[in-house]
């Protein structure tokens, strides 16, 4: 396998230090809220990323964490705490705020198909591995008391920036020094708040610096720590983690254990962004749910195979008419796949190749599912054959390609509405309509779907 690292920006051959086992840390959600598609585009490129490492024999041990204290609004330390923010606006507790929205997120994840971490952790369950990391890195002369809060003095750590190439390009955080000016220098940051500007945190423990809660980025690297060692194979998050978290990240763990470089492949998924490239936000007014799409009459599955259509390093530009056409492909795709029929057949190992060649070259999966249309639209494999293969191709696509939807479509009729479906592109009425028929007399209702929606047959029961 090769795969794009972040931290060399080329793409390597993948080499797990102890092979076969891979150690996978993600960033989790923080639950102060519900996760937006934009959100949930990040968890499914690294849900593919899983499947494929697995589908290649590597054993994956996948950690990810679930953030519900500390996160300010801000990654640089500005701003209201996010756990706050969202017990103010919805009158609860940050404590009810926080066991909610965790809920909600993980019944996304399983509407996605997503494959559940090896190890779920919580920020409140780590608050004692944080100030052990903490106080390692007070030893080793990285940390000072600011106004009671401890800071990290990123000018004592040779690599920070190298992730994010801070010698090369400006920080937004930059100009940090005149929002806190308790920062010995502009890129410091808090490990550890006794005072908050805001005062009144009900999230608070105690530690050797006083009364207080951890800063956002030290749970990530004293939690992976615990779970994977002081080095492991990837890191994945979003783009938006590069400049300040995972390079704090960065700072806090080797800055604790010595380690050079902690995380050996680094892999961030690119936006989901609107027509006018704004990249969609919880606090904006282009937030947009898993369960608002389905109110819109689209499948989670729909979404999992709108996204599957780009890169997971390009910009992905939604749009309904873009979440029509996925889902108009989907269907196609899954009643191409019942049509085959029940028989056992055998993988056919060159659309195999061809399929895990373009998973394994950096998860190309928009090339991988050109494979799969390929493999079932070539009249010299037999059927069973291409169930086999498809099903195989679905342990990376995650899609349920051999699940009926909430009705059983028997195969012959499945056999039809492709059949119809092709009449129709061939503009043949005649045989569409003598297919139609034949499908009615078999008991369903058919629906020519609109050309808004790529057109296509669909099935009811009558």
């Amino acid at each position: 396998m090769k795969l794009f690292n972040t931290l060399t920006r080329r793409k390597e051959e993948f080499e797990p230090i102890t092979p076969p086992n891979v150690g996978l840390y993600c960033c989790g959600p923080t639950v102060y809220n519900y996760a937006h598609i934009g959100n949930l585009r990040t968890y499914l490129f690294e849900d593919f990323l899983r499947r494929a490492l697995e589908f290649n024999g590597y054993v994956v041990k996948h950690v990810m964490n679930v953030t519900d204290v500390g996160h300010l609004t801000s990654d640089a330390d500005e701003g209201e705490d996010k756990m706050r923010k969202g017990a103010e606006r919805e009158k609860k507790t940050v404590w009810q705020i926080a066991a909610f929205y965790e809920k909600a997120f993980f019944e996304d994840m399983v509407h996605l198909n997503l494959l559940h971490p090896t190890t779920t952790c919580k920020a409140t369950d780590h608050i004692a591995e944080m100030i052990a990391q903490i106080k390692k890195l007070e030893e080793n002369g990285y940390t000072y008391i600011s106004k009671d809060n401890v800071y990290y003095d990123t000018t004592q750590f040779e690599h920070y920036g190298e992730l994010a190439q801070l010698d090369k390009q400006e920080l937004k955080a930059g100009a940090r020094i005149e929002v806190d000016p308790n920062k010995k220098n502009p890129h410091d940051f808090v490990l550890w708040f006794v005072k908050s500007k805001f005062g009144g945190q009900d999230m608070q423990w105690e530690s050797p610096w006083g009364r207080g809660f951890p800063g956002w980025h030290i749970e990530c690297s004293a939690m992976s720590s615990k779970y994977l060692g002081d080095q492991f194979d990837i890191h994945c998050g979003g783009i938006d983690h590069i400049p300040v978290h995972h390079t704090n990240e960065i700072a806090q763990a080797e800055g604790a254990t010595g380690q050079h470089p902690w995380v050996k492949y680094w892999m961030h998924g690119n936006f989901l962004v609107l027509k006018d490239k704004e990249k969609m936000a919880k606090s904006g007014e282009n937030f947009l749910t898993l369960n608002a799409l389905i109110a819109k009459g689209y499948g989670a599955l729909d979404y999992r195979y709108f996204c599957l259509q780009s890169h997971y390093r390009k910009e992905l530009m939604f749009s309904w008419e873009g979440m029509d056409a996925a889902k108009t492909g989907l269907r196609r795709l899954k009643e191409k796949v019942l049509a085959l029929g029940e028989k056992e057949g055998e993988i056919n190992r060159q659309y195999l190749s061809q399929f895990n060649s373009a998973v394994a070259d950096d998860l190309n999966m928009p090339q991988a599912l050109a494979v799969v249309w390929a493999l079932m639209d070539d009249p010299r494999i037999k059927d069973a054959d291409k169930l086999a293969t498809v099903q195989e191709f679905d342990r990376v696509l995650g899609l349920k390609l051999t699940e009926p939807p909430g009705f059983k479509i028997p195969p012959e009729v499945a056999k039809l509405i492709v059949e119809r479906d092709a009449a129709r592109e061939n503009k043949d009425w005649n045989k569409s309509d003598e297919l139609r028929n034949k499908i009615e007399s078999l008991g369903f209702k058919v629906k020519d779907l609109p050309d808004s929606q790529a057109g296509g047959t669909t099935v009811e029961p009558k």
